[in-house]
Parts: C-alpha cells; sequence; structure tokens
C-alpha cells in the first residue's frame, strides 16, 4: 500500500537527487514553447502563432521518432552503471552519437520531401502553411545538433548525473529565449526569427553535453576501434530500441493529429490550442521528473538485480508523481486565466483558450501515470510493452472517441486526448501488475 506522506526514506533521497534537476531542465524546455507563444502570441496576426505551432508540432513528430536515442541509452546505460561496467558504458555513448550525427545529417539531405508531407497531413489555412513552411526550412538544421543532445541526455541521465541536461538545457534555453526577444521583437523577423533563435541554441546545447560528457569519462578512456564497434554493435542499439520508436511516432501522430483536427476548425482555434497545448508540455515535462529518476534508479536495480530496490523505486515515484500531479491541477485551477492572458493579447484566442480551459485541470491526474510507468518501462528496458499499450490506446480508444464525438467540436478532440490518457495508464498499469506478479522484469 502507497502512503502519500511516509517517513522519508533513503530511495526518497535518491529519487529527489536525481529528479530535482531532471524538473529544472524539463520545465525549461516548454519555457521554449511559452515565450515562442508570448512573442508571437503579441502580434497583431495569429498567423504567426499558428505558423509556429503547426511548425514546432512538426519538428516534434520528426525529432522524437528518434526519441529511442535518449530513452534507450538511459535504459541501457543505467543497466550498465549497474553492473559498474565503465566499458560498455563507453562503447554505448560513442556508438549511439555516431548514429545521432548520421541521421541527423540524412534527415537534412532530405528534409524538403519530409516537411512537404507533413504540411499536408496537418493541412493548416494557405497562409499558415507557407509561414510553417519557411520556419521549417530554417529549423531543421538543427538536426545533427538535437538527436546528440538526446544521446548525451540520455547517458548523463544514466550515469546518474542529473545536473549535466540541467546545465546543458537551461542554457540553451536562456539563449533561445534572448534570442527569440532580440530576432522577433527588435529585428522583426516573425516566424523565421524563432527559427533560427531555437537552431543556435540547440548547437549551443550540444557542444556544452559534449564538455560535460567528456568529463564523466575515465581519464584513461582513448578511442578506439573497439568503442567505435562493428556494424552489428549498431543494429543492436536499433534492434532494442524500435519498439520506442513506434510507440513514439504514435504518440506524436496523435499531437499532431490534435494540431490538425484543431487547425481545421479556423485559425483561431489553432492558435486557441496552441496556448493549452504549450500548458500541457509543463505537466508533462514537469512530472517526467520524476519519470527520469526512476529510469535511472529502475535501470540500475535491474542491471544489478536487486528486486527490493525496484519495489522501493516503483512505490517512491508513485507517491511523489502523484503529489506532484495534485499540484499542477491546483495551479492551473487558481491560475489559469491569468496565465492564459500573459501568452496572448489577441481577444477572440483569449477567449476561445479560456473557455476550453477546464479539460486542462483534468489532464495531470490522467496523465501522471502513464508518465510514470513510462519510466519503469525504460529503466527495465520493457520497451515492446510500451510500443503494444500505445498503439491499443490510440488506435482503439482515442481515434474511436474522437470519431463519436466530433459533433461536440474542439471539446470533443480534447475529450479524446484525456481518455488516451487514460487509456495508457490502463494498460500500463495491467502489463506491470502481469510482470511484477510473474517476476519477470529481470528475466
Amino acid at each position: 500500500m502507497i502512503r502519500l506522506i511516509p517517513p522519508f526514506s533513503g530511495t526518497d533521497r535518491r529519487l529527489w537527487a536525481l529528479a530535482w534537476p531532471l524538473m529544472l531542465t524539463n520545465l525549461s524546455v516548454p519555457l521554449l514553447g511559452l515565450v515562442d507563444t508570448a512573442v508571437l502570441g503579441h502580434l497583431e496576426r495569429p498567423e504567426y502563432l499558428g505558423a509556429v505551432a503547426v511548425g514546432a508540432n512538426l519538428f516534434t513528430i520528426l525529432y522524437w521518432s528518434f526519441g529511442f536515442m535518449r530513452m534507450g541509452t538511459t535504459g541501457l546505460a543505467a543497466q550498465a552503471w549497474g553492473r559498474r561496467d565503465s566499458e560498455a558504458q563507453a562503447g554505448l555513448l560513442v556508438r549511439s552519437v555516431v548514429l545521432a550525427v548520421v541521421i541527423g545529417l540524412i534527415l537534412i539531405l532530405f528534409h524538403q520531401p519530409v516537411i512537404r508531407l507533413g504540411l499536408v497531413l496537418m493541412n493548416p489555412g494557405p497562409e499558415v502553411a507557407m509561414l510553417a513552411g519557411e520556419y521549417a526550412a530554417i529549423r531543421i538544421w538543427s538536426a545533427p545538433a538535437v538527436l546528440c543532445q538526446y544521446t548525451l541526455v540520455g547517458w548523463l541521465i544514466g550515469m546518474q548525473f542529473p545536473r549535466g541536461p540541467m546545465l546543458m538545457l537551461i542554457t540553451a534555453n536562456s539563449l533561445n529565449i534572448l534570442l527569440d526577444v532580440l530576432f522577433v521583437t527588435v529585428l522583426g523577423w516573425n516566424s523565421q526569427g524563432v527559427a533560427l533563435a531555437t537552431v543556435i541554441a540547440e548547437y549551443a546545447a550540444a557542444a556544452l553535453g559534449f564538455a560535460l560528457v567528456l568529463r564523466r569519462l575515465p581519464g584513461n578512456l582513448r578511442l578506439t576501434r573497439a568503442l567505435l564497434g562493428s556494424l552489428a554493435d549498431y543494429g543492436r542499439i536499433l534492434n532494442v530500441n524500435r519498439y520506442i520508436m513506434v510507440r513514439t511516432i504514435t504518440l506524436l501522430l496523435v499531437l499532431a493529429f490534435f494540431t490538425a483536427q484543431g487547425a481545421r476548425q479556423g485559425d483561431i482555434i489553432l492558435a486557441a490550442n496552441a496556448v493549452l497545448i504549450t500548458f500541457l508540455m509543463i505537466i508533462s515535462n514537469g512530472l517526467d521528473g520524476f519519470a527520469n529518476a526512476a529510469e535511472a534508479l529502475v535501470g540500475e536495480a535491474v542491471g544489478g538485480n536487486d528486486r527490493h530496490q525496484f519495489r522501493e523505486v516503483c512505490r517512491t515515484t508513485l507517491r511523489w508523481s502523484l503529489w506532484g500531479a495534485l499540484l499542477f491541477t491546483l495551479l492551473f485551477v487558481l491560475t489559469g486565466h491569468t496565465l492564459i492572458g500573459l501568452l496572448t493579447s489577441i481577444p477572440e484566442v483569449r477567449e476561445t483558450a479560456r473557455l476550453y480551459l477546464p479539460w486542462l485541470w483534468m489532464l495531470p491526474l490522467a496523465a501522471v501515470w502513464g508518465f510514470l510507468l513510462d519510466g519503469i518501462f525504460i529503466g527495465a528496458t520493457r520497451t515492446r510493452d510500451m510500443q503494444n499499450t500505445m498503439l491499443f490506446s490510440a488506435l482503439v480508444i482515442f481515434l474511436p472517441t474522437w470519431w463519436l464525438t466530433t459533433g461536440w467540436g474542439n471539446h470533443g478532440l480534447w475529450f479524446s486526448l484525456v481518455f488516451l490518457m487514460l487509456a495508457r495508464a490502463a494498460t500500463m498499469g495491467l502489463v506491470f501488475m502481469h510482470r511484477s506478479h510473474n517476476d519477470s522484469w529481470f528475466t
């Protein structure tokens, strides 16, 4: 049984030592969205805000399709940490960085058809589509830096050095904020200025990440042919993480579908949903601090074959995740109207966002279970379970629910999103209980 306020144990202290830097790191990510939204939301035309919403969503799908480079690296690195295998830790890092650079260059090479296809699927209005295309043509140049960041952040979390990602992302996001204000407010570059600011900040974050990683590697380590590995080594990394890739693409396609359906209801609905989705990103990134800490501690327990630590980490992370969800719910109930007013001065967008705000109040407690279980499954590298439960929740629950509630307009769209979160919680919870009952986490 989970006690909400038990004595503060050693596991609590270890969890918080990892979680608080990761929370600050994660919460700094949606700050970019907040600043982008605030800077563009105060311009005279909502098309700029809609264009960045569409363009940013396109790159969220594109880049996080390779999110396994962060999540998979964390699980594998944490298990190597639990085994105290420094050679495996270094080899994983080198091979993952090589994959990140190669994939990033391929994305740049073939970006034009990818961007065109993404804009067709999202189907924004003609002017928003044109502005989003200009944004995307600049933003794509950050691909190698972004994918390297995923690998570096995942490795540092697995090595239980959460301050590294915190320093990387807070520094980069601060730079992005300053450049947003300079390029958009001062120089008047609108959505193109937002894109250029993001590209510069991503490369700054990657450079800082490499510097931090080099300091964490053993002093006598040298780059050898063995660390680079063979094609089979890269194949094994991709094989382990293919389920995370399918799971992540499915989730991101759901969010893209959400944006596209909002766009079909007009630029005002699209812009209002962009404001509220920014708040959802704050919720998910904040609660993911506990989930990320669980990835490292669960991976260590599995790598070290420590069942007692595994159970303690799961119980402790659940308790603190629930407290976090309750606090986020209270925050948006009390301050949601004020926060919307801070993000946009366009009266129609402000009034529309406030109309749909109550759906946001439901999301922290609906989504927290999925975030927590993601962390446990990643740490234990049970990625096939993540894929299967996400596919079921998206295809069997989300899409039919949306179709049945199309008559509700944007309310039906938000209802479907809340229902998706509940479906993830239920399906992953059943798998968790089954594995725990059969003691198959360590098999």
